[in-house]
């Protein structure tokens, strides 16, 4: 059992595990690519393994001009955040990490500039797959920098903000647009099937 030192009194320390949605958690981009190859099937299209860079709406544009537009119109309509699929193993995952003693779990995710949907259906994507509980475990950020923890699980490679050296560790999960990104000294996460995760979670237990 962990204690941290305050003034006269000692008091239980647990490890604060922050963890991202898109790409983490929920599939993001091949829902996306889905919804664009049905809508535009005449325009191209860049598949999966060829994805590179965070937003997908730079890479487009370099295809075509207009096209970033479309990809924005795709991910800003109703119904497309409860509509993502789980990456495999994530909730089962994030569940058991949830259980794990003196371990704490919140989902943190940035919304879109355009929130109308975005923010109620994250909301309801975490009541869906992983309970109504979790909805109160859910902190929506765009500065996730100001979030108190010790790790920070996130696919995107360069997490930016007003605190230049924020508490948490940044692990780099690994998805379809970040295989080839520099991520310096940063630990990757390849996947939540492995079991790979324990070791992680256990790594930074030792050292609180």
């Amino acid at each position: 059992m962990t204690y941290q030192k305050h003034g006269a009194y000692e008091f239980e320390r647990n490890l604060r595990v922050l963890i991202d949605m898109d790409m983490v958690l929920c599939d993001f981009e091949s829902r996306l690519l889905e919804i664009y190859r049905d809508r535009f099937p005449e325009d191209p299209y860049i598949p999966l393994e060829k994805r590179k860079g965070f937003y997908a709406r730079d890479q487009y544009g370099k295809l075509r001009e207009d096209l970033p537009e479309k990809i924005i119109s795709i991910y800003n309509g109703e119904g497309f955040f409860q509509s993502l699929s789980e990456i495999d193993g994530a909730c089962a995952a994030v569940k058991e990490i949830d259980q794990m003693e003196n371990v704490e779990v919140f989902l943190c995710t940035s919304p879109l500039v355009c929130y109308d949907f975005c923010l109620k259906e994250k909301c309801q994507w975490v009541e869906e797959h992983l309970g109504k509980n979790w909805v109160d475990k859910v902190i929506i950020t765009r500065d996730k920098t100001l979030v108190q923890g010790d790790i920070l699980i996130d696919d995107k490679p360069d997490i930016k903000g007003s605190v230049k050296k924020p508490s948490w560790e940044h692990i780099i999960f690994t998805a379809c647009h970040n295989v080839k990104a520099r991520i310096g000294n940063k630990k990757r996460l390849e996947n939540w099937t492995d079991g790979s995760w324990r070791d992680l979670i256990e790594d930074f237990q030792k050292r609180i």
